[in-house]
């Protein structure tokens, strides 16, 4: 089924804008790659999630919307406005997109990883990340686009668009669930071991660098954080709940997975 029987009539009436918003952020973002073959698409999953007419999967490389409610629970703020303007985006491209997979072309769950780009070339990630509608988001070795993306977030965060209206970060000691997270706190302890590097934090959090990704971050600087303050981003692991904490160890972990998911704060 084509994608335009798929879509919502509001996605069509703003469809129209689309090239003339993009004008604006496109050009100031990700690098314009017009000589990818288009692919119609079939479905938008949801903000950073598509089906493509030849039976693919696709996750958008560089970013993480906020979830649908599933079984049962409630839609995460933005998370319907990421979708529709996926929608409203793939629409204005006439239902068909380029796609670059990632060095990693595939993730866990068999979906093909690539960034997305419309029929004249422009970036959907960039789009939706200075709209304020996802959150960037980096894993090696698919980091090709990390500056340009970290430079929309950081337009929509500046801004206060979208989900960027409301306080996104939580204080390290507040951090209560499993899932993806941005938390902010002050690095009390450093070590590096077998089992990579860790940045223990104030609240009994703890930071992980796996010791595959070593040679990614700057070893010697992070070495140096202890006494500063730092914001993380990354997948929160309850290691309580999987059985792995032991006693006097931080319950919640978060993995980094590039250093652009770490920022040290004044």
């Amino acid at each position: 089924m084509h994608l335009s029987v798929n879509l919502k009539k509001a996605s069509l009436v703003g469809a129209f804008f689309v090239s003339l918003l993009w004008l604006e952020f496109a050009q100031a973002f990700c690098p314009v790659r017009a000589d990818l073959p288009q692919v119609a698409v079939r479905q938008v999953v949801d903000g950073d999630t598509l089906r493509l007419v030849d039976s693919r999967s696709v996750r958008l490389i560089g970013i993480n919307t906020p979830e649908l409610g599933r079984k049962g629970r409630s839609d995460e703020p933005y998370a319907v406005q990421a979708k529709r303007r996926l929608q409203a985006l793939v629409e204005a491209s006439g239902g068909k997109v380029g796609v670059q997979p990632g060095k990693q072309g595939k993730d866990h769950y068999g979906r093909t990883l690539a960034h997305l780009y419309d029929r004249s070339g422009h970036n959907l990630e960039a789009q939706l990340l200075s709209e304020g509608l996802g959150f960037m988001v980096a894993f090696a070795p698919n980091t090709q686009l990390v500056g340009c993306q970290v430079q929309a977030e950081r337009k929509a965060r500046q801004q206060r668009l979208g989900l960027w209206r409301y306080e996104q970060v939580k204080q390290a000691g507040q951090l209560r669930r499993s899932g993806f997270a941005l938390i902010a706190g002050r690095i009390t302890d450093v070590q590096r071991n077998r089992g990579g590097l860790w940045l223990e934090m104030d609240g009994n959090r703890v930071l992980r660098v796996a010791p595959e990704l070593l040679a990614v971050f700057d070893e010697r600087a992070l070495s140096r954080l202890n006494g500063r303050r730092v914001e993380a981003r990354g997948w929160v692991i309850d290691r309580q709940a999987r059985g792995e904490s032991r006693s006097g160890q931080a319950r919640w972990l978060l993995p980094l997975t590039h250093p652009a998911m770490l920022e040290v704060l004044p």
